[in-house]
């Protein structure tokens, strides 16, 4: 049996509670592709390095 990569997966809540926005928020960058996710049936489940890349991620280029 193959072995699965240690991946934890968060919540649509969880990541609204670690990023600090709302729920719609995350749903928002889900879907425009800014956030990957995997659907299972009808949730998403965001990958917990895919929430820290994304802290880590400037959110606007000024200058």
């Amino acid at each position: 049996m193959a072995e699965l990569p240690d991946v934890r997966f968060l919540t649509v809540a969880e990541v609204a509670e670690l990023m600090r926005v709302s729920k719609m928020t995350v749903y928002r960058l889900v879907h425009a592709g800014e956030l990957p996710a995997v659907r299972f049936g009808r949730s998403y489940r965001v990958p917990e390095s895919a929430v820290a890349e994304a802290l880590h991620r400037p959110i606007a280029d000024v200058g």
